[in-house]
């Protein structure tokens, strides 16, 4: 079964325009990036996102703390680890 993530989602209207779609997870840009959005914004978006929907936080060489918190105050179900992190730092 084909799984479909959009990434780059920095808005509820963009989020919900996706889910529409069909995407089964929605991707969230921590790193510098001109889609790049705040904990703060994730929050928001998340709140208000159907149950079904993963919500996956991108990090690119991110403090694993960093990571964590993010996730945790998000409420965030998978983290995309895009840099250079470690295979000890993944597991």
């Amino acid at each position: 079964m084909t799984k479909v993530k959009i990434c780059g989602i920095t808005n509820l209207d963009d989020a919900l325009a996706a889910i529409e779609c069909g995407a089964d997870a929605l991707g969230f840009v921590f790193a510098p990036s001109p889609r790049q959005v705040t904990t703060s914004a994730v929050k928001d978006i998340v709140g208000q996102l159907p149950p079904f929907i993963f919500k996956v936080g991108v990090f690119v060489n991110s403090e694993l703390a960093e990571v964590q918190e993010t996730m945790s105050l998000c409420n965030l179900d998978l983290a995309q680890l895009h840099g250079d992190e470690s295979p000890d730092y993944c597991a």
